[in-house]
């Protein structure tokens, strides 16, 4: 078993000869055979015992602790890659204003691509001319971002407007009577659909994140989202081109096909504007999955990931994980090689 997800709440983790075992209420409830562990995700409040510890570290186990909604909280890492030159070009150029700039928009310009073709996609599925006409809206900014000119700040500025439209079509996209969606919003999210887009974004992120690591860059330099304390901007940068197709695709699906209900979830009373501590959160988050949902979406998830997608450059068909991994390298050579523009992946369907 190559990737673990623990989200049971109150479990911990302990280290039986060459098992890790997952233990609630002093039961053991899941034996996993420790060895060809290499990534280890843990949802909610769980804990683990000094010798699952060592064994993380000693065998570079990828570990990375999310909240119950998704959110990241933190990640055991091992950070051994020599790939100094690359970082070295990566700090260099992404310092520069221009190439910044001109990098954003090339993100940007990727994601509301593929967020124009998604919705195009599904107003000619659903015959929906309101869908058509604000696919035509998205395609308006396009031309926006091909000056190297234009200040990370408008680029900014952009990229959120033309999300909030790409948003604002979101509750004709579902066609479950019993979800809706009346905007994004998070940290923590409100309903349902929220909670459900906050989960698999962050599980998107992560991938991105763990292919960043694997190809030598550092996820906390990027260009589109700012550089602050304990944000790796850069996998925040290069998950933008999978989030309609995957994260979007992936959530309306589970909520059209009925696989989940309202009672799938724990309503909260509305949080404070400002969270004292993590305890806090816990104890007035106003929505999350139940256990048993979390894990029913974490297995769609995986199975969608192990899906297979033609790849233009490779010019065969690769799984969506390795996928996010090639487009990771090609930026790492076009931070080398800035000649070479950097192309964000484009989803035909």
């Amino acid at each position: 078993m190559e990737s673990l997800y623990v989200i049971e709440p109150g479990c911990y983790l302990r280290r039986e000869g060459a098992s890790i075992k997952v233990f609630k209420d002093k039961k053991a409830i899941q034996r996993i055979p420790a060895d060809g562990l290499k990534k280890l995700l843990l949802a909610g409040y769980v804990s683990l015992t000094g010798g699952v510890m060592d064994f993380l570290i000693k065998n570079r186990v990828e570990t990375v602790f999310i909240t119950p909604t998704g959110r990241f909280r933190a990640r055991l890492a091992i950070d051994e890659h020599r790939h100094v030159e690359l970082r070295r070009a990566q700090y260099l150029n992404l310092a520069d204003g221009v190439f910044a700039a001109r990098t954003a928009g090339c993100i940007v310009a990727g994601k509301i691509d593929n967020m124009t073709r998604f919705i195009l996609i599904r107003a000619r599925q659903y015959k929906n001319d309101p869908l058509r006409k604000l696919a035509a809206r998205l395609k308006t900014f396009q031309p926006i971002y091909k000056k190297d000119a234009d200040g990370l700040d408008r680029i900014r500025g952009l990229e959120g407007a033309a999300t909030r439209i790409y948003y604002s079509a979101f509750n004709d996209l579902i066609k479950n009577p019993e979800f809706k969606f009346h905007g994004r919003n998070r940290r923590p999210p409100l309903d349902p659909v929220n909670a459900l887009l906050s989960f698999v974004y962050t599980l998107l992120t992560n991938e991105v994140l763990s292919a960043i690591k694997a190809n030598g860059l550092d996820p906390y330099m990027g260009a589109l989202h700012e550089i602050s304390y304990g944000r790796p901007s850069l996998a925040c940068d290069l998950v933008e081109e999978y989030r309609s197709f995957l994260g979007d695709r992936l959530v309306l699906g589970i909520i059209n096909r009925k696989m989940i209900t309202p009672d799938d979830f724990v309503y909260r009373k509305s949080p404070p504007k400002n969270f004292i501590d993590e305890q806090e959160m816990r104890k007035k988050r106003p929505v999350e999955m139940k256990p048993a949902i979390m894990k029913a979406l974490i297995a769609t998830y995986e199975e969608m990931m192990n899906r297979k997608i033609y790849y233009p450059p490779d010019d065969k068909k690769i799984g969506y994980r390795w996928l996010i991994h090639r487009q990771v390298a090609a930026f790492g050579n076009y931070l080398k090689n800035p000649k070479k523009p950097y192309k964000p992946f484009k989803w035909e369907s």
